[in-house]
């Protein structure tokens, strides 16, 4: 087992003030890592396209190159591009073992990140209400939407 150790590191002087921060994260018993950098079709000047570039399930046998949802403890997509941002669809399952019933999306501006702690009990969506929603399901997959008429470069970090 390793330890993942995780920097964030913001650097900002405002008015002469020191405003940044810096933030340490440690996350213990790490067996596991998928690393990878996926080149997102462009979209041909319409439309958009898709890709799913990680699965996670109760099983890792139930789905091709499915992760172990209640092993994940980081997850991190960075967009490497410098002008393009893509759509991260966060597809959402009542638990591991289902198929997505509700998605949720995100914007990854171009050159950000995007980050989450977990694959269990991380979002939810309710789309007849305006409250705050505290039953969280969990991550069926994450599909990376291109809609520009380039190639975006997305790198994934999960540990598990």
């Amino acid at each position: 087992m390793a330890t993942l150790n995780v920097t964030i590191t913001e650097e900002l002087t405002l008015n002469g003030v020191d405003r940044g921060s810096k933030n340490n994260l440690s996350v213990g018993s790490v067996t596991q890592v998928l690393s990878r950098m996926v080149d997102l079709p462009a979209n041909g000047g319409s439309g958009t396209t898709d890709t799913t570039v990680a699965n996670f399930r109760t099983l890792v046998t139930t789905a091709d190159s499915a992760l172990k949802d209640d092993d994940v403890k980081y997850v991190r997509m960075t967009n490497l591009d410098s002008s393009n941002d893509i759509t991260l669809s966060l597809q959402l399952a009542a638990n591991g073992g289902a198929d997505a019933s509700t998605t949720a999306s995100v914007l990854l501006p171009a050159g950000q990140t995007f980050i989450l702690g977990k694959a269990v009990g991380v979002a939810a969506v309710d789309d007849d209400a305006a409250g705050a929603v505290t039953s969280l399901v969990d991550l069926e997959s994450i599909i990376a939407v291109n809609g520009n008429n380039a190639i975006v470069s997305l790198e994934i970090f999960i540990a598990s």
